[in-house]
């Protein structure tokens, strides 16, 4: 479990991306404190597992095949050490399978949620897939997941990715070619906004894996109209994310951007986890879910102008990079 805040914050650092992760349309997040991330299988926690039941994983087209009676696909992917993560052998989860990008989460009948990196455009709604129930005791060597649990984008309803320092907006609301079946969409804040200590808990795809929970974090920080910070034990692939409020069940935000995620262990050639303290390192950033006009009907805040970008030490603060 996470230490209880502190309130006090070390310095804000800005986030690097790998080229690979780029490409893949990751963010890097990281562990803070104790590892927290469990796979939802195994966690002693039914509504955690209810609400699992709601989200699911973004797949690029090129990785699923579908059958000859169109009854299911089969899933190309390869374990975490063998991906171009390059995970130390000997790390959590690293003989799990990954093929995932970013995630998403139910908030209607035929509505999903996601970070605005993830769905970017027409292009993207056109060559990813989103499967429901995609956990690790489905997800194996060229596993096969049921039409039924595949879902296709078929339009944008609203996508924001704004950079500039005063928003960084990101959020996307998309349509599926159908009602999603045998899961209920998720209960959502319509007012207000998470206070400073509210308990927090993360369901996603961390690294393309399975769905994990990692629950035990917190809102860190309360300053910023689109997006709060907490320290949830998240990485690429968790972009996306319904993070909710660990208590009621209610989702608060998407989580989008955070620290890095793996640092080099130079003496094995591989990648390990990157820890931070609870109250360390710059915090995962989480988009208010009340951003969203369609979900919460006039909170949404103004976004900045162009010409609204801060000075400091007399010249413009530059956009922060995704």
């Amino acid at each position: 479990m996470k230490k209880l805040p502190s309130l006090t914050l070390t310095g804000i650092t800005l986030l690097t991306l790998t080229t690979a992760a780029q490409a893949r349309g990751i963010t890097p997040k990281v562990v803070y404190g104790e590892d927290d991330r469990v796979l939802v299988e195994n966690s002693d926690n039914e509504l955690y597992k209810t609400l699992a039941s709601s989200t699911a994983v973004q797949i690029k087209n090129s990785k699923l095949a579908a059958s000859e009676d169109g009854s299911s696909f089969t899933v190309t992917s390869e374990k975490l050490k063998d991906s171009f993560f390059n995970v130390c052998s000997d790390e959590r989860y690293a003989d799990e399978m990954s093929a995932g990008n970013c995630s998403g989460f139910l908030v209607g009948p035929d509505l999903l949620v996601t970070a605005g990196h993830c769905m970017r455009s027409d292009f993207d709604c056109e060559n990813y897939k989103w499967a429901f129930n995609y956990q690790s005791g489905v997800v194996k060597e060229n596993a096969e997941l049921p039409a039924e649990d595949v879902y296709t984008c078929k339009e944008i309803v609203n996508q924001m990715l704004n950079n500039h320092p005063q928003s960084k907006n990101d959020f996307a609301l998309i349509r599926l070619d159908r009602a999603v079946t045998g899961r209920e969409p998720l209960k959502v804040r319509t007012e207000g906004r998470a206070p400073i200590g509210l308990p927090l808990v993360v369901i996603g795809h961390p690294s393309g894996l399975p769905t994990i929970v990692a629950d035990g974090a917190f809102v860190r920080t309360d300053d910023h109209d689109f997006f709060f910070k907490a320290n949830l034990d998240t990485f690429g692939g968790n972009s996306g994310s319904a993070v909710f409020n660990a208590e009621t069940g209610v989702v608060e935000g998407i989580l989008v951007r955070g620290e890095k995620d793996y640092v080099w262990d130079n003496d094995n050639k591989c990648y390990r986890v990157n820890y931070c303290e609870d109250d360390g390192c710059r915090g995962e950033d989480v988009t208010r879910i009340t951003v969203i006009p369609e979900l919460a009907p006039g909170m949404t805040p103004e976004e900045p102008k162009e010409d609204e970008t801060p000075m400091v030490g007399g010249m413009p603060f530059p956009f922060l990079g995704m």
